[in-house]
């Protein structure tokens, strides 16, 4: 199936929410609607974070894509952080994941970024499957403290 990358538009905001709560489900990370409405107008201003939906043949839009650059201490180019992925489970294995990734790539070599990353919990073992295709696993280790 051909997949087609484009920015989100203004018109995307039912289905991006759709995708937004159906990866909030998968990693059981409840987000309020404040935050979620939040998020949208970040989206819509068109700076950090920045996202893009995957379309199948009929226009629909069936994956998202969210990141974000940011300044680091051991480059003089920044980074770039894919923070959110996520493809309608009935529109998986079609190759909308894999598209999502590159164009993140093709989005950061244009902005003259030093890297691509991003984390995933270890039980996402089917899309590690095709992380481990186009990225390269890292031996760090996430702490956190929330605020």
């Amino acid at each position: 199936m051909p997949i087609t990358i484009r920015a989100l538009a203004p018109a995307d905001k039912d289905r991006w929410k759709e995708l937004w709560e159906g990866y909030l489900t998968f990693y059981e990370a409840p987000i309020d609607d404040t935050n979620t409405a939040t998020l949208w107008e970040r989206l819509m201003a068109d700076a950090d974070p920045h996202c893009l939906v995957a379309c199948d043949d009929a226009g629909r839009v069936i994956g998202m894509v969210q990141y974000l650059f940011h300044a680091t201490t051991w480059s003089a180019a920044d980074k770039c952080y894919l923070q959110d992925l996520f493809v309608d489970p009935n529109a998986r294995i079609g190759g909308a994941g894999r598209a999502l990734i590159e164009a993140v790539y093709e989005k950061a070599a244009k902005a003259g970024a030093s890297e691509v990353y991003w984390m995933t919990q270890q039980f996402n073992s089917v899309a590690r499957v095709l992380y481990d295709r186009v990225g390269e696993l890292t031996p760090f280790i996430k702490y956190r403290k929330l605020m």
